[in-house]
């Protein structure tokens, strides 16, 4: 290093490395980013004893600079340097460490291996889709100038309560030729369809990891077709959106697209969630690539045996050492980055019961993560949704670390009300208490009134209209002989497994599928589904469709015109909870004094429900307003497979009950007055829905 010097009053290079200028950075600004006359380099590691950053033409893998940090440009474990004279578009960038290697205390310092920057704002080598990278390259990052422009922009922050989500692949979503858009897999593409999901009624979606990954990890041929990571759930950078989901280069303005997207979706008071993956990254085990966090402090940010290798809490190699200080501070400064550049409404955390583990893997009572998390500032208005399980068998549904802040998937509802919904015995009263938000698994005293996300379905496990077409999964596409995918996926075929000519059977499977979105939509809670349910979109019984990219897992979008009769009963039932606030959450009491909700047997007020009937009331009752007109809805369900006949609670005084509901045909408006004596007969297999009139 050559020192060149400066007066205190000046802004420039102080000394010169291999020929470039150069001065102390940011410390405390991990990352890079552009200054004036230069770039900002700051990387951290608490274990390497020498650190130099490695310059690259773009494509090329070999570096036309290696600049070395000085030693004074060291603080604490902390290296910065600004580097003059760099154009941007002109270079990418990479970092090779060195330090102690001993794999038993799981040290793996190597000065050989480039190593991704883990702040890296984009990554290299990934912006096609399913091209492989040439033998023997690496990651490497750019440097991204964020010149978008959000003018006033205003999040839409709906209430949870409120929220009706809609998960998606950004591939799958539109890829299909029949989706008819411009350009297909893409941001972009979902940009089109939003005045679809503006007409469809949801107010938010819930993004299947957009964080860069490699599809092409595991890539293989089963049968005649290819396979890969399709799905997305094995990061390779945190703070990177994935470049191959843009329908154009964005070279140093990568996540442009991304932006403009969640710009256009909440300026329709549409809601965006992501889905993000804390719990391992794509590097795997001792058998997988070494590129990012393994070259930096492999002992640090990954849970370790005492022999050095890596715990599998996650089912896919390694597990994130979550509660470490470092760990935590990286995964904070990521949350905030997303929020701040990318004003993303909110988060859901894949197996984040891994995000509760101690550095052993034991499980913690009060994780410091999550309590961060549900405390932060920045990340004071966003949701925060946990999948409240993980692969090493610790499910938390229900005693997730909370602080009245966390919501969390609700897989109780979704197995109890699929059970009930086909007909099992022995589950009415457990539906019952599914329906009116779980109160045994979330008292409002200690989780709120918003911590049960319901759902029936997801992109993990059968569609909607596959939870009634197949009683067995058919997986054998993803190449693992059927062993893949969960067995117990409490689904009914109606008789036939897969597609039938029958009309019977056809008939009788959009019936139960009316019968399970009404029920999540006529449940408290905020209810979720999946892109497609709306036009019994299917999986043909693939319940693990992660390496499907392919018609398994792309929406086909003839199918909204062949299901139209779905599509608008979807938007009916969205819009009946919209109307009928007493669902979604307790107003005024109603004039009848009747509680908020309540469950009713095929007897009002019956507390002692017969299982056997399989015949299910729950009642939602208040007023919007003080003084203002009652709001009573009376959701009866009879799942069993003759009809049942209910009674109906005495509304008194001039009310009366209106049917104006019944999933038993398709023609499911009803506009029809109850005798008085309240007993209403219910057809097999359906469900009815009531409200007060006068």
């Amino acid at each position: 290093m050559k020192h060149i010097g400066g007066n205190d009053d000046s802004w420039g290079p102080l000394d010169e490395v291999n020929g470039f200028q150069i001065r102390p950075g940011y410390y405390n600004m991990y990352g890079t980013m552009e200054v004036s006359g230069g770039v900002n380099f700051t990387i951290h590691s608490h274990g390497a004893t020498y650190c130099e950053l490695c310059l690259f033409r773009r494509t090329e893998d070999e570096p036309f600079a290696i600049l070395p940090f000085p030693d004074s440009y060291r603080i604490g474990n902390v290296w910065s340097m600004i580097v003059f004279g760099l154009d941007i578009e002109n270079f990418e960038y990479a970092y090779r460490l060195d330090g102690p290697y001993d794999e038993e205390k799981g040290l793996l310092f190597d000065k050989d291996k480039f190593i991704l920057d883990p702040y890296s704002k984009a990554v290299t080598g990934q912006s096609v889709w399913g091209e492989k990278a040439a033998e023997g390259s690496f990651y490497k990052a750019r440097v991204v100038r964020d010149t978008f422009d959000w003018g006033n922009f205003i999040q839409p922050l709906i209430p949870m309560e409120d929220l009706i989500i809609y998960e998606m692949h950004v591939r799958g979503f539109t890829k299909d030729e029949s989706s008819g858009v411009e350009h297909p897999g893409t941001f972009d593409g979902i940009r089109e369809r939003i005045p679809y999901l503006k007409e469809l009624g949801v107010n938010a979606v819930e993004l299947m990891p957009i964080f860069e990954f490699d599809e092409m990890a595991d890539k293989r041929v089963v049968g005649n077709h290819e396979v890969m990571n399709y799905w997305g759930y094995n990061t390779v950078c945190f703070f990177a959106p994935n470049t191959s989901y843009t329908a154009s280069l964005e070279y140093n303005r990568e996540g442009t697209e991304l932006k403009r997207v969640i710009k256009e979706l909440n300026a329709n008071g549409i809601e965006v969630i992501l889905d993000v993956v804390f719990n391992h990254t794509a590097e795997g085990n001792e058998e997988g690539p070494f590129f990012s966090f393994k070259g930096l402090d492999n002992n640090i940010y990954y849970m370790l045996t005492p022999d050095g290798k890596y715990y599998n809490f996650s089912g896919c190699g390694n597990t994130v050492n979550c509660n470490h200080p470092i760990v935590q501070q990286m995964i904070l400064d990521c949350l905030r980055y997303w929020v701040t550049t990318y004003r993303v409404d909110g988060f859901r955390f894949d197996l984040a019961s891994i995000l509760g583990r101690n550095e052993d893997g034991s499980p913690m009572s009060s994780p410091p993560l999550l309590q961060s998390l549900a405390f932060d500032p920045i990340l004071g208005q966003v949701k925060l949704i946990a999948e409240a399980w993980d692969a090493g068998g610790l499910y938390q549904v229900g005693s997730f670390p909370a602080w009245n802040r966390w919501a969390e998937w609700n897989g109780r509802y979704r197995d109890d009300m699929r059970r009930f919904l086909k007909g099992d015995d022995g589950l009415t009263k457990a539906a019952g208490i599914r329906m009116i938000g779980s109160p045994d698994l979330y008292p409002h005293e200690q989780r709120g009134k918003n911590a049960s996300i319901n759902f029936l379905d997801c992109h993990d496990g059968f569609t909607l209209y596959d939870m009634y077409a197949y009683s067995e999964k058919h997986n054998d596409a993803n190449g693992w002989d059927n062993t893949d995918g969960a067995n117990d996926n409490n689904s009914w075929n109606c008789g036939i497994e897969g597609e039938t000519d029958d009309e019977e059977i056809i008939e009788l499977r959009k019936k139960l599928c009316r019968n399970a979105f009404a029920a999540l939509m006529l449940s408290r809670g905020t209810p979720m589904f999946y892109a497609g349910d709306e036009f019994l979109n299917t999986q043909f019984g693939n319940n693990n469709a992660y390496c499907q990219d392919n018609e398994i897992s792309w929406l086909d979008w003839t199918l909204l015109k062949k299901n139209r009769d779905m599509y608008e009963f979807t938007k009916h039932m969205i819009e009946f909870r919209k109307r009928h606030a007493v669902i979604r959450k307790d107003s005024n009491p109603c004039s009848l004094h009747f509680p908020f909700m309540s469950i009713h047997s095929h007897i009002p007020w019956d507390e002692d429900i017969c299982d056997d009937r399989r015949v299910l009331g729950v009642m939602y009752a208040g007023r919007n307003s003080k003084g203002g007109k009652d709001d009573i809805v009376f959701v009866a369900i009879n799942a069993h497979w003759e009809n049942q006949e209910i009674e109906l609670p005495d509304l008194l005084g001039k009310w009366k009950w209106r049917e104006v509901i019944d999933t038993s045909t398709a023609k499911y408006k009803v506009n029809k007055m109850v005798p008085k004596n309240r007993k209403v007969t219910l057809e097999a297999r359906s469900l009815v829905v009531f409200v007060n009139d006068k």
